[in-house]
């Protein structure tokens, strides 16, 4: 079993040239290191292998209908591992399951996040959010990232509801501008 990053790395990089077996051999070495950390997520909230097994498909799913825009210039395992994130985050929305099922002692490992890679990018990301207008980060911060409602977001950045709106919708347009000028450069 292909599990180093540079391995996973190569795998997408045929696949993306069109290499069929690579690409099926790199959904079945993503499958197992998905497997595994759902199946961990999941337990410590009291779930089964069956709920684990259904978000590995879901993860495998989005991994193959989103490849087009993974960025060969960087690491694969970021890329993957936030798609499983929010694949996780979505299955415990649709499930009502929430921080509160966690025993307080394990909050902090259920929710940390799982490997350098992902502190990188989310170093990435904490510098663009810097070069956000304080009310627009604010906003972007507590609906995007933290997941609170509008409401709950409006009382965090003293705005109104509608001002967290326009400033989450803001905020992301000016993300994207910001990304995209980063990459031509």
């Amino acid at each position: 079993m292909t599990t180093t990053e540079a391995d996973l790395r190569g795998l997408m990089l045929a696949a993306l040239g069109g290499d069929a077996a690579s690409h099926r051999t790199l959904l079945d070495g993503l499958s197992s290191r998905l497997r595994a950390y759902y199946k961990g997520k999941l337990a410590r909230l009291g779930r089964g292998a069956s709920e684990a097994e259904d978000l590995v498909q879901e993860a495998v799913l989005a991994i193959h209908l989103n490849r087009h825009t993974y960025d060969p210039g960087e690491p694969l395992t970021p890329w993957v591992h936030a798609i499983a994130r929010y694949k996780l985050i979505d299955f415990l929305r649709r499930t009502r399951a929430s921080r509160a099922d966690v025993p307080i002692e394990e909050a902090d490992e259920v929710m940390a996040q799982d490997d350098h890679n992902a502190a990188e990018s989310s170093y990435d990301v904490r510098r663009l959010m810097e070069r956000l207008p304080k009310n627009m980060r604010c906003a972007v911060e507590a609906v995007k990232l933290d997941g609170l409602s509008t409401v709950e977001a409006a009382k965090r950045c003293g705005l109104s509801e509608s001002g967290v709106k326009v400033n989450v919708h803001r905020g992301l347009k000016s993300l994207a501008a910001l990304i995209a000028r980063e990459t031509r450069t």
